[in-house]
This record gives C-alpha cells, sequence and structure tokens, in this order.
C-alpha cells in the first residue's frame, strides 16, 4: 500500500513539472514577437533626399503703387462753373474736368489784345520815322543827334509793344487755365470741391492715377539684395510674380526695375520695386500685394518635404535613417519652398534618407522600420492619410 501511495506521488509532481515548463515555453514564445518588434523599432514614412535644378524664388509683402500720381489743382482763381466727370471714371489726357468761369479772364485777355496791337502801331511807325531819318540823315539834312534820338525812340517803343505782346499771351494763358483738363490717361477720383465754389492754386480739386502700368513696392532682405540688386541695376531687372488677397499663387508677372542706392541698416531690408501690366484694370494702388522674386537662374539644391522638419527651440532639424535603421539627429539650414519642396542650404546630403511622417514616434539612437515613399508633398500626405485610416480602422475593430 505505501509502495502505490509512493508512486502515485511520484506521477503527481512529474505532472505539476511539466506542465510548469509547459507554460515557460508558452510564456517565452509569446514574448518573442514583443522583443522582436521592440527591437525592430516603430513604424516611420521616410523618402531620400532629393536634388535637381532650381530657380530659387524668396516672398515678400508689399503694395501697389500707382507710375504716375497727378494732383489736379487751379492756376487761376475763380468760381467753379462746370464738373465733368464721374467719380472713379477713366479720363483721357487733356479731357477737360472742371470749368473755372472764363469772362474775367476773356475780358483780361481781350484788354491786353488791344494794348499789344497799339503798342505795335506805335513800334511800327517809330521804325518808319526812323528809315526816313536814315535817308535826311545820308542828305546832310538833319544832325546826327536827331537821328540817334529817333532811332532810340523806335527801339523803346519796339520793346513796349513786345512787353505788351507778352501780357497778351499771358491773358491767353490764364484764360485756357479756366478749363482744367486731365494731364494723363488714367483714373480720377471724387470732385473734392463741387460747383460754386470759389477757389484759388491752394486748393486740390481731385487726383488722377495712372492705370496701364503699375508698381509693386516692397522692402527685400539682403540674401535677395546679393542675388539679383545688380542685375536690376544694370537694366536686367529679375522676374517678380504678385498675387492678390483671395488670389491663388502669383497670377500676375513683371520686372524688377529699381533696387534702392542702400539698405536700411536697422532693418536689414532694402527698398524694392517691379513694374506690372495692368491691362484689364484689376490691379489698383494701394492694394496688398504678395510678391514672388526669382533669380531667373537654376542652380542644383537638396530638397526634402516640410513635414520632415521639426523644431528645436530656434534649430530645425530632421531625422535621418541610417545605414543601421536607426535615428540620427541632424541639424539644419533651410531655404524657401520651390514646387512644394523645401530648399535645404546645409545637413544634408542628396540620397540619404529622412523621416517624413511619424517624426514624434521616434528618438535619436533608436531603431526605426522605415517604409520608403516619394519625396512629394502630395504622395506623402496620401500616404500618411492612408496609414491613419488603417490605424483608425484596426482601433475600431478591436
Amino acid at each position: 500500500m505505501g509502495t502505490v501511495k509512493t508512486l502515485v506521488g511520484l506521477l503527481a509532481a512529474a505532472g505539476l513539472a511539466g506542465a510548469v515548463l509547459n507554460g515557460c515555453a508558452d510564456a517565452n514564445s509569446k514574448d518573442e514577437p514583443a522583443a522582436a518588434a521592440a527591437q525592430a523599432g516603430p513604424p516611420v514614412s521616410a523618402a531620400i533626399v532629393v536634388e535637381k535644378p532650381v530657380a530659387e524664388t524668396q516672398e515678400f509683402s508689399g503694395r501697389l503703387e500707382a507710375v504716375e500720381v497727378v494732383e489736379i489743382r487751379p492756376r487761376v482763381s475763380g468760381y467753379i462753373t462746370a464738373v465733368n466727370f464721374k467719380p472713379g471714371a477713366e479720363v483721357k489726357k487733356g479731357d477737360v474736368l472742371f470749368v473755372i468761369d472764363p469772362r474775367p479772364y476773356q475780358a483780361e485777355a481781350d484788354r491786353a489784345a488791344a494794348a499789344a496791337a497799339a503798342a505795335r502801331a506805335k513800334a511800327d511807325l517809330a521804325r518808319l520815322e526812323l528809315q526816313r531819318a536814315e535817308r535826311l540823315l545820308a542828305d546832310k539834312a538833319i544832325a546826327q543827334r536827331e537821328f540817334d534820338e529817333r532811332a532810340s525812340v523806335q527801339k523803346e517803343l519796339d520793346a513796349a509793344a513786345r512787353a505788351a505782346q507778352a501780357q497778351s499771351e499771358a491773358a491767353r494763358l490764364n484764360l485756357s487755365y479756366t478749363r482744367i483738363t486731365a494731364p494723363i490717361d488714367g483714373r480720377v477720383s471724387k470732385a473734392e470741391i463741387t460747383l460754386g465754389n470759389l477757389v484759388d492754386a491752394s486748393a486740390v480739386l481731385t487726383s488722377v492715377v495712372s492705370l496701364d502700368r503699375i508698381y509693386a513696392s516692397f522692402d527685400g532682405d539682403e540674401q535677395t539684395y546679393l542675388r539679383v540688386g545688380s542685375r536690376a541695376q544694370r537694366a536686367q531687372g529679375a522676374t517678380v510674380k504678385v498675387g492678390l488677397t483671395g488670389e491663388e499663387g502669383f497670377p500676375h508677372e513683371g520686372k524688377l526695375e529699381f533696387v534702392d542706392n542702400q539698405l536700411d541698416a536697422n532693418t536689414g531690408s532694402v527698398r524694392m520695386r517691379a513694374t506690372l501690366d495692368n491691362p484689364d484694370r484689376t490691379l489698383a494702388p494701394g492694394l496688398f500685394a504678395r510678391v514672388q522674386i526669382g533669380s531667373g537662374v537654376a542652380n542644383k539644391a537638396v530638397l526634402i518635404n516640410d513635414r520632415a522638419v521639426g523644431t528645436d527651440q530656434s534649430r530645425k532639424y530632421v531625422v535621418v535613417v541610417g545605414a543601421d535603421s536607426k535615428a540620427e539627429y541632424r541639424p539644419v539650414t533651410l531655404g524657401p519652398v520651390v514646387d512644394g519642396l523645401r530648399v535645404v542650404r546645409t545637413g544634408l546630403k542628396p540620397g540619404e534618407k529622412i523621416v517624413v511622417n511619424g517624426l514624434q514616434r521616434v528618438r535619436p539612437g533608436s531603431p526605426v522600420t522605415a517604409q520608403i515613399v516619394p519625396m512629394d508633398a502630395a504622395a506623402t500626405a496620401a500616404a500618411a492619410d492612408k496609414k491613419t485610416g488603417t490605424q483608425v480602422a484596426l482601433n475600431t475593430k478591436e
């Protein structure tokens, strides 16, 4: 009986040990995939750094300005008797905008013309007398002194006639100033002084701005000045594109035609101005403008997606996936955006692999599982959205 109990105890102990060993084996088999996943690192999207020739551009904020701006002022005083334009209308050079009462100036012009005619008649008579005196002097019928006196009178009357003629022309000019005309083609503002008011040369009646061409003025930085300033000064202006508020991109194109002769030492900026054609009159002085200026010369540049760029306080960085599939922190110096990709001036080389999605899941020196995607804004965004959608679906199923 004792032998049987001993045998049963041994069998039970053996079964318990087997169960423990099987449990350990099952636990180890479950931990192996988790350990392998941890060693592989979190999944991220990575792209190859590209290099291609690009013509770099810079963007600035500016304002549109009229090429010609004229304040319309009267050149003679008087009462306004007519206003011949509608506010905001387009006018041509020579169009009559205002009329000042011409009657006083007409009377003065007539008086001056009559005085000029009288003075000319006296001068003509003195000239005839001088001709007679010349013949008498040749016949020794008059003294030299009398001849000199007649010659002096003739010169004096001739000068008086010229003075009277000048006064007559001035009177006619003042009469013409009673018709105030547009000095340029353009768009007129409203009438600042209306019908019946007395005006003088200090009054501003309205203004006219040109429309066919327009300026886009902006403050460029030092780098842009070094890139395009010398070309503009040699009349080889760089291409400038302008976009207005609410417009997509930069649909208006012009040429850089002015760069100031010095930079502002306080701001490090320089005043620049581009000229644009305005055939459809959509551009108006005073509008806010987004200005894009290009160098016109294509140079090789390293390009990446903006999604790959992180910010560490004031520094920009990317995460490079090394040959050992480990993440590497890399500070970079960035340039402008060209065709949806960011120019990298320093910190990266063509062909390197960088993380473009999942940047928040990696740490420098840690392994990552990189899925290669194109270095393109749309493709990267689509890949990121697809991955996010898949993850949401999995979470929903769970």
